[in-house]
């Protein structure tokens, strides 16, 4: 019969043995998934299946952010979207280039800074990405991929006729498979000839306007969300180009200017309303990656090695440096605030829409002043 001790010294070395097993089994850093509620948007949100993008039930808009164990620091108050259909190789090269020069550091031509807080970052290609998408046919998405150089994701199309590749701003719910068209050139004979030879616009808005797909402005319906939205006729995109934005389709205005251009309004996400040439161009949808905005970089290595540099509040500085800086403890000499090179900083002195007296109209307040002086 074994001794107490003996049974306390076995049992301690498989359990040392059991750890040990256990310490061999890889570790996953990314574990803990937490919920985050999201705000409901005030037009529609992400699209599911070819349709036209649907709205989002207020009552479950949330989402999932992907936490880290704080192994580290840098990591503990790390949050990232999750994004798990992303490539994890590398772009198609021949529609990249290096990003060289210092155009990283926020200067212009004469090497001026024109931009501050710019400075450093990672090596980076640029995106030759397709904002006029005036190649028709069915293109098929080969992947989504990451674009270091904007918040949206990029989808790598494939033509089909041609084999010719090219990028464009995926939308929300777009995946690997996926065939998209663009009708910038005109209706096809195809699908007019499904038509009987006589535009519907009911059955047209059925048949093209899917998630990916791009229009120009006139063939879309009214209600519909859309993204990369052009402003002239035979332009690129130039709204609703960033992670998470879209625009809604507001009118159709029939009235032509001297030009006979007709136009169709748009309702941005600010409120403001835009009116676009009727031929300009949209691609239905939303912008990908919404959940961009709720990131936290957790660490400021995180900024530089996204090219932005620290921020110094003028209050911290000197008074040589700042007209906030100087002084004894926290006053910046009871001033309104100012920029560093002296321009207000609020109350509207950049913003505001200040109405110019025209010299040539007298005022009744002067005419009466002037009457008076004369006697």
């Amino acid at each position: 019969m074994l001794q107490p001790r003996l049974l306390l010294r076995q049992s301690r070395t498989a359990s040392c043995k059991f750890v040990s097993k256990r310490s061999s089994l890889p570790r996953h850093y990314a574990t803990i998934v937490e919920p985050v509620r999201a705000a409901p948007p005030t037009g529609a949100a992400a699209t599911s299946g070819f349709a036209p993008p649907a709205t989002l039930d207020e009552g479950n808009a949330t989402f999932m952010m992907r936490t880290y164990k704080p192994r580290t620091p840098g990591v503990r108050h790390l949050k990232r979207p999750i994004n798990d259909h992303l490539w994890k190789g590398r772009p198609f090269l021949p529609l990249t280039f290096a990003k060289k020069g210092h155009g990283k550091g926020g200067r212009n031509n004469s090497g001026r800074v024109t931009i501050r807080h710019r400075g450093g970052g990672h090596k980076r290609r640029i995106r030759t990405v397709d904002f006029l998408r005036m190649a028709p046919g069915k293109h098929t998405v080969e992947r989504i991929e990451h674009d270091p150089g904007r918040s949206a994701h990029i989808a790598l199309l494939n033509e089909e006729a041609t084999g010719r590749k090219s990028y464009i701003v995926a939308a929300e719910g777009m995946r690997a498979g996926d065939v998209v068209q663009s009708y910038r050139a005109g209706i096809p004979r195809d699908l007019l000839e499904s038509m009987g030879g006589v535009v519907d616009p009911g059955v047209l808005a059925a048949k093209t306007a899917w998630r990916g797909n791009c229009l120009p402005l006139h063939m879309i319906p009214i209600g519909t969300i859309i993204y990369n939205v052009g402003s002239t006729k035979g332009k690129g995109a130039v709204f609703c180009r960033s992670a998470g934005t879209y625009a809604t389709v507001v009118s159709k205005d029939d009235e032509t200017t001297q030009g006979g251009n007709k136009y169709v309004n748009v309702r941005l996400q600010s409120g403001e309303i835009r009116k676009v040439s009727k031929d300009a161009c949209a691609t239905i949808g939303v912008a990908s990656n919404p959940h961009y905005q709720h990131r936290q970089l957790g660490k400021a290595g995180r900024s530089r090695w996204l090219n932005i540099r620290p921020t110094v509040r003028g209050l911290a500085m000197n008074a040589a440096d700042h007209p906030h800086g100087g002084g004894r403890g926290k006053s910046k000499g009871n001033v309104n605030p100012v920029s560093p090179w002296g321009m207000p900083a609020k109350g509207g002195y950049k913003t505001r829409k200040v109405r110019k007296p025209n010299k040539w109209v007298v005022t009744a307040r002067e005419r009466n002043h002037g009457k008076r002086r004369v006697k």
